[in-house]
C-alpha cells in the first residue's frame, strides 16, 4: 500500500552524516524513508531514479560527490526532488537556500519555500549566530580583524577519526587546519557580514559530541568603545 507521508531518500546514508540523520528520521513516523540496495548505492543510475521517487532528497557526501548528485536530480527536469546538501559545495552558492532559519527573520519561510537548501557548518552555525547580529548592529565593524576559537568533540571527524577516539583513546586535545584554509571559512565570513577574512582557529577534544565558538573582542578597540551589557542587548 502506497503511503500518503513524504518520502526521503540519504544519498551517502552508510556515511557517517548519512547515519546520523538516518537514526533521527527513522523516528519521525510522518516520514518515509526510502533506501537503496548497497549495490546501488553508487550507481548513477539507480540513484537518480531513486531521486525520482521521492520528495526530498539529503545528500551526505563529499563535496564534488554532492556536485554531481545535483547534476543527476537537475536532469530531472520538473520530476526533480527538493535537495538538502550536508556537504559544502553549495554554502556560498546564490541559487542555494542556507538552511539557518535563526539567521533572519525571512530564514524560515526563505528555507520552507526552496527547492535547493545547504545545511550550514557546524562552526559557521555557532560563528554567525554570534558575529551577524553584531555587525548588523554597528558594534562589530564589517573588516574588523575578528578571530575565531572553536573546539568539538570528533564524531565530526568521520568515521576514521571516531574509530581512532573509541579505540585507543585519542589525543585530549589536537588544533588543527592551521593553514587558516578550513573548508567553513568562507561561509562565515559571507553571512556573518564580514568584509575581512576572519582568523579560524579549529581543534578537536576527546569528547564523542559538542561544541564551544568563542569570538574574543577587544571593546576599546571598537567604535563607541561597548561594553559587554551593550553585546548582550543585541
Amino acid at each position: 500500500m502506497a503511503s500518503n507521508h513524504p518520502s526521503v531518500f540519504i544519498d551517502g546514508e552508510a556515511g557517517t552524516t548519512g547515519l546520523g540523520i538516518r537514526k533521527r528520521l527513522e523516528m519521525v513516523p510522518e516520514v518515509a524513508l526510502r533506501s537503496l540496495p548497497k549495490a546501488q548505492r553508487k550507481d548513477p543510475s539507480a540513484r537518480q531514479d531513486m531521486m525520482a521517487a521521492c520528495d526530498l532528497v539529503v545528500l551526505c557526501l563529499p563535496d564534488n560527490a554532492a556536485r554531481e548528485a545535483v547534476a543527476l536530480a537537475g536532469a530531472l527536469g520538473t520530476g526533480a526532488p527538493k535537495l538538502l546538501d550536508a556537504s559544502t559545495a553549495h554554502r556560498v552558492d546564490p541559487e542555494w537556500t542556507y538552511g539557518f532559519p535563526e539567521m533572519t527573520a525571512d530564514q524560515p519561510g526563505k528555507i520552507a519555500m526552496s527547492g535547493k537548501v545547504t545545511n550550514p557548518g557546524c562552526y559557521p552555525t555557532g560563528a554567525i549566530g554570534l558575529l551577524r547580529p553584531l555587525v548588523q548592529a554597528g558594534i562589530v565593524p564589517p573588516d574588523y580583524p575578528i578571530t575565531i576559537s572553536a573546539v568539538s568533540g570528533y564524531s565530526g571527524g568521520g568515521r576514521s577519526m571516531i574509530e581512532a577516539h573509541d579505540r585507543a583513546g585519542g589525543p585530549a586535545f589536537e588544533l588543527y587546519a592551521l593553514g587558516l584554509e578550513h573548508k567553513h571559512v568562507p561561509e562565515i565570513e559571507f553571512f556573518g557580514g564580514l568584509s575581512r577574512r576572519p582568523i579560524f582557529v579549529p581543534s578537536v577534544g576527546h569528547f564523542r559530541q559538542g561544541m564551544l565558538v568563542s569570538v574574543p573582542l577587544y571593546l576599546d578597540d571598537l567604535p563607541g568603545k561597548p561594553t559587554g551589557a551593550d553585546l548582550r542587548e543585541v
